[in-house]
């Protein structure tokens, strides 16, 4: 049986066609390029999967667009998971688990399935987000700030004064304007996935093992000051997990 896989995040669109364990196929396409025909190229000759399944964090404009070019491309509709209180042997903390953000919830249930609870969960693109994840599978809770890019376009925009020439390199003690936002806004995260670390150790048995994936995931992971590993493409891996057990 062969599934398109279909991540809708808030920059972009990433997707994967999977048949069992092997994906035979996959790409991505951001929401400020022509989606449908990026997919519609992206799409042309592959083979006409059994189902689509999709896991969103977008509006639903977009949730149609995507819909309709699966119907151009395949004649089906995507399955679009809202998050649960309970699958594949996670436990969402929240009392109204569908205001969990799905993606979130995915990338516990790839860790999971993967055997690596107890573990943390970063995300770092537009939002940072930050999850424990025990060894029985309870989601123990999370945090959710600006990832460091909107973090320093927040203070751009809200600064009359702070206009940087250039872009900044990250540094531990800034001797200009550019490097200085640019500094800060990445250490501030850096220092937010350490403090929750630190913080749920305790609940989660010790020293938990720290997952970081997102499309800022690589620039963020030389500055942490403590081990953590790169997760590719959780959203899609903890979707198939879900897909399978349908």
């Amino acid at each position: 049986m062969s599934r398109l896989l279909l991540d809708l995040g808030n920059t972009r669109l990433k997707w994967a066609l999977r048949h069992g364990d092997d994906v035979s196929a996959r790409g991505a396409v951001a929401w400020n390029e022509n989606v449908a025909t990026v997919l519609a190229a992206a799409w042309s000759g592959l083979p006409v999967p059994t189902a689509v399944f999709g896991a969103s964090v977008v509006d639903a404009a977009r949730e149609q667009l995507v819909a309709a070019c699966v119907g151009s491309a395949f004649q089906l509709e995507p399955h679009w998971l809202r998050t649960p209180a309970e699958a594949c042997g996670v436990r969402n903390a929240y009392a109204e688990p569908q205001r969990l953000g799905v993606d979130r919830f995915l990338a516990m249930v790839a860790a999971r399935v993967d055997g690596l609870a107890p573990c943390v969960l970063a995300s770092v693109g537009t939002a940072l987000t930050l999850d424990a994840l025990a060894a029985d599978g309870r989601h123990l809770g999370g945090l959710i700030a600006p990832g460091p890019r909107l973090m320093q376009q927040s203070l751009l925009g809200a600064t009359a004064q702070v206009r940087p020439t250039h872009a900044g390199a990250i540094v531990e003690a800034a001797d200009n304007t550019a490097d200085a936002v640019a500094s800060g806004c990445w250490l501030a995260a850096a220092a937010l996935v350490e403090r929750f670390v630190s913080r749920m150790a305790p609940a989660l048995g010790g020293a938990p093992a720290l997952r970081i994936g997102g499309g800022d995931a690589e620039t963020l992971l030389p500055l942490l000051a403590m081990p953590a590993q790169l997760a590719h493409d959780g959203v899609l891996h903890g979707l198939a997990a879900w897909a399978e057990a349908q």
